[in-house]
């Protein structure tokens, strides 16, 4: 809708003015053309943002496509990090091949997963090679540890950043007084 775009620009504009470099994307949110908006409208060179986007489940057969749209919707020449929203039935390393194909080609400067736990996170790095995943992006907060027993020393071990999502919980926010 118009009003949910315009909280979308609202939104981003607010993180890039208070110059919270870091910008979380995804197609399936339907919030890159706002956030594109947003770039666009604060004028912040491009060198000093950090743009990050998800590739759906659904596009895993052609990540080169799904990011050129992408890219397209984010007014941008490139990613900083593009990453695989969850593990899905498509070939997992075809997936990867792709990645390292748009990184190779300048499209993406990093790749990573989100919502991986350990044996997901094995076949990535299998797939990929060491020093490749650049993080995985997971649930994580007060009310929310799980990741604590074996996904995050997983990624200290090899190296893999941890990135939260909902860092302030989910559907458990305090009302009004």
């Amino acid at each position: 809708t118009m009003i949910g775009r315009l909280v979308i620009v609202i939104a981003a504009l607010a993180l890039i003015v208070t110059y919270l470099p870091s910008i979380v994307a995804a197609s399936i949110y339907k919030n890159e053309e706002g956030i594109g908006q947003a770039v666009r409208e604060a004028k912040v060179p491009r060198e000093e943002l950090f743009i990050t986007t998800k590739l759906w489940n659904s596009d895993q057969r052609d990540p080169r496509g799904a990011l050129e749209a992408s890219l397209k919707r984010l007014g941008t020449d490139r990613l900083d990090c593009y990453l695989l929203h969850w593990p899905g039935s498509h070939p997992l390393a075809e997936t990867i091949a792709g990645f390292e194909d748009l990184r190779r080609a300048g499209k993406i400067l990093s790749w990573g997963v989100s919502n991986f736990d350990v044996p997901d996170l094995e076949a990535a790095w299998q797939a990929g090679g060491e020093g490749r995943i650049a993080c995985n992006q997971v649930l994580y907060h007060l009310e929310e540890r799980a990741i604590e027993h074996s996904v995050l020393p997983w990624c200290r071990r090899h190296g893999v950043a941890v990135v939260a999502y909902s860092p302030f919980g989910h559907d458990s926010f305090p009302g009004p007084a």
